[in-house]
């Protein structure tokens, strides 16, 4: 199985590695690094056996879905890395909204706080940052990717969508090579974090419940709000209901029955 990249891609220099079964991109990602891979790699594969979320949750992952890791090698400072899930969300969600058909206009797609990315409501997909030091004073940043294509599992406490669900043609490879391209735009767009602000607005877009009432636990403290905004550093803001604003670096947020959580780098 081949995962081709966009020609886009190709330009600015990345590279795939295509896999039928890996036990995680991550950590397939994680050993290329080790190997001394420059980085602008995509690991990919149809088939993880050990697939990883956030917070150590097991990732189902079923043949057929994209399961896709990017390794990044540079001096990346842990501020610049967690705003980078930002960039990530946003591509997947400007790459997944170019394949949808004009007969499609009505599907809803959001990015919900911090990166994972929702359809009509329902967690569509989920991205992962992991920062491995290098023994060469260098850091291996990996950007796992996962989104349901042909399957979605049941078995959660959150809603879940698949994307053949709108679009029933569209494979993994097609969505892998929108996503490459889409990649390369925002991350040239961030530029070092120089555009963190546009990348912002972008996110903003497409934020899930903006201005709707939401609870966040946070350090064994619950607090109640609207949710407002996202400041300068992708901190999700809250107003709560005396008028005082809170930012949240990294906490789990609640909109009805659906949680997401970050865990900051």
């Amino acid at each position: 199985m081949v995962f081709p990249l966009s020609p886009s891609a190709v330009k600015n220099g990345y590279r795939v590695e295509s896999f039928e079964k890996v036990d995680s991109t991550n950590l397939m990602a994680m050993e290329f690094a080790r190997s001394g891979d420059a980085g602008k790699l995509w690991v990919v594969a149809n088939r993880q056996t050990s697939g990883r979320a956030r917070r150590g949750r097991h990732w189902i992952s079923d043949p057929g879905n994209l399961y896709a890791s990017l390794l990044l090698v540079g001096c990346f400072e842990a501020i610049s890395v967690a705003t980078l899930g930002f960039v990530a969300g946003v591509s997947v969600a400007e790459s997944l909204k170019s394949l949808l058909p004009s007969s499609c206009e009505h599907v809803s797609l959001q990015l919900k706080w911090p990166n994972d990315i929702l359809l009509s409501g329902a967690k569509l997909s989920g991205i992962l940052l992991e920062l491995l030091p290098l023994a060469n004073g260098q850091n291996a940043l990996i950007i796992g990717i996962g989104i349901n294509i042909a399957s979605a599992p049941t078995d959660t406490p959150y809603p879940t969508a698949c994307w053949q669900q709108v679009v029933p043609c569209c494979t993994a490879e097609d969505v892998f090579a929108a996503l490459s391209h889409s990649w390369v735009d925002n991350y040239a767009l961030w530029n070092g974090g120089a555009g963190l602000g546009k990348i912002r607005e972008k996110w903003l877009s497409y934020a899930a419940n903006l201005g709707k009432p939401v609870h966040i636990s946070m350090n064994n403290q619950r607090i109640d709000g609207i949710f407002e905004t996202i400041d300068e550093n992708c901190h999700f803001i809250i107003r709560r209901n005396d008028g005082t604003r809170v930012a949240v670096p990294a906490g789990e947020v609640h909109f009805g029955t659906a949680a997401s959580v970050y865990k900051k780098i």
